[in-house]
C-alpha cells in the first residue's frame, strides 16, 4: 500500500463546548478513496469541517503529506492542497458557471474545459448564472470548482443529497472517474452507503463519535451485514 496522504492521529474535535468526535485515528493512502459512514449526527460532516478548519480542535494531529495542518488556518489548508465540496456548495451565484470556475482555477490537471469534459451539462449553461442552475447542476458546479483548484484531497460532504436520480447517476460516474480511476484522493460522506461504497476503495464506519468499524468498500458491498448492524440498512 502506498504511503499515507492524509493521516489523523487522537482527534478530538466539535463545536464551542460540545466534542462531537473523540480520539479518532486513520489514514488515507495516496491514490485512494474512503467513503465516511454513520447515522446522522454521528460525526461525519464535523470531521470534514474539522480537516477543512472550520471546527474546534481539543486533541489530535492532521498531516497532509506529511506535513501538519491542524495548526493552519481556513485559507492555508484550502492553499496546502484541501479542495472542499460542502453541502451548501458555496457557488458564486452572481457569476456564470464559466466564471465560476475560472475564478478559481488553478495550474493542474484539471482545467475549466476538462469539468466541462466531465460535466456536459455545465458546458451547455456556460454563460448561464449560478441563479439560473437547478439544484443538481449547481451540485456539479461546486464539484468541478473543486476540481479547478486542483487539490491533494478532495471532500465530498453529501454530493448526492436530495437530487433527481438522473443526476445522481451522472454525478456518480463523476466521483467514481475522479476518486478511483484517476486515484484523486477523497473522502465522501453520504446517507446511502451503497452509493458511496460503489465509487470508494475503503470505508470507516462511525457510531457515538467514534470509528466502529472499518473495511474496504468491496467488502462492505459483498457482505453488508455491518452496515445492518451500524447503520440499520443493509441495502439501500
Amino acid at each position: 500500500m502506498s504511503e499515507p496522504l492524509l493521516e489523523v492521529e487522537g482527534l478530538s474535535c466539535g463545536w464551542g463546548d460540545a466534542v462531537v468526535l473523540s480520539d479518532v485515528s486513520f489514514a488515507l493512502p495516496a491514490g485512494r478513496s474512503l467513503a465516511l459512514l454513520g447515522r446522522n449526527g454521528t460525526g461525519k460532516t464535523t470531521l470534514l469541517e474539522t480537516l477543512v478548519g472550520v471546527t474546534r480542535r481539543y486533541a489530535g494531529s492532521l498531516r497532509l503529506g506529511g506535513r501538519p495542518i491542524h495548526t493552519l488556518a481556513v485559507h492555508q489548508r484550502a492553499e496546502a492542497g484541501i479542495g472542499w465540496v460542502p453541502q451548501e456548495r458555496n457557488i458564486f451565484k452572481s457569476l456564470t458557471v464559466e466564471e465560476n470556475l475560472s475564478a478559481v482555477a488553478r495550474p493542474g490537471p484539471w482545467s475549466p474545459q476538462r469539468v466541462f469534459e466531465l460535466f456536459p451539462r455545465l458546458q451547455e449553461r456556460r454563460r448561464n448564472l449560478g441563479t439560473a442552475l437547478s439544484g443538481g447542476e449547481q451540485q456539479m458546479l461546486a464539484f468541478g470548482r473543486a476540481l479547478v483548484l486542483n487539490p491533494r484531497l478532495l471532500l465530498l460532504d453529501e454530493p448526492l443529497e436530495g437530487l433527481a436520480p438522473i443526476i445522481v447517476a451522472e454525478l456518480l460516474q463523476a466521483i467514481r472517474r475522479v476518486a478511483r480511476d484517476e486515484g484523486l484522493p477523497s473522502i465522501v460522506v453520504e446517507q446511502h452507503p451503497h452509493m458511496a461504497l460503489g465509487v470508494t476503495d475503503d470505508a470507516l464506519v462511525l457510531d457515538r463519535g467514534s470509528i466502529a468499524y472499518r473495511a474496504t468498500s468491496q467488502a462492505l458491498r459483498e457482505d453488508p451485514t455491518p452496515l445492518d448492524a451500524w447503520l440499520g440498512v443493509s441495502k439501500h
